[in-house]
């Protein structure tokens, strides 16, 4: 199994970290989702522009679900991986409607761009 993340929610965050000139990062904490190093926050210090991975925003996922998936895809332990944005599986999805499978083993990630 893989963690989609939908290309209407991450092209905000790929647009922002290449304006910003910084990484965007994939994280594992409450939920998986993309950010960019230096992002707009809103008055309570989050980040503005999150793009989570389809079932694993605690937003809108129940937390048993999000929880369960998170960690079955990508193991119990919380992380930051740090990305180009213009590398180009990422760069693609500013130029398609493709969306972003992120498939893990126990030591890669593999990013792969999906109709």
């Amino acid at each position: 199994m893989s963690l989609l993340f939908k290309n209407s929610d991450l092209r905000p965050v790929l647009t922002e970290a290449i304006a910003n000139h910084c990484h965007v990062i994939l994280v594992k904490d409450q939920g998986v989702y993309w950010l960019a190093e230096q992002g707009e926050r809103l008055p309570d210090s989050r980040q503005k522009l999150i793009a989570y991975a389809v079932g694993c925003n605690p937003d809108i996922d129940a937390f048993d679900d999000w929880w369960a998936l998170a960690n079955n895809e990508l193991g119990g332990d919380d992380f930051g991986e740090n990305f180009d944005p213009q590398m180009g599986v990422l760069k693609h999805i500013l130029d398609s409607q493709d969306d972003l499978l992120v498939t893990a083993t126990q030591t890669h990630l593999t990013l792969e761009n999906v109709t």
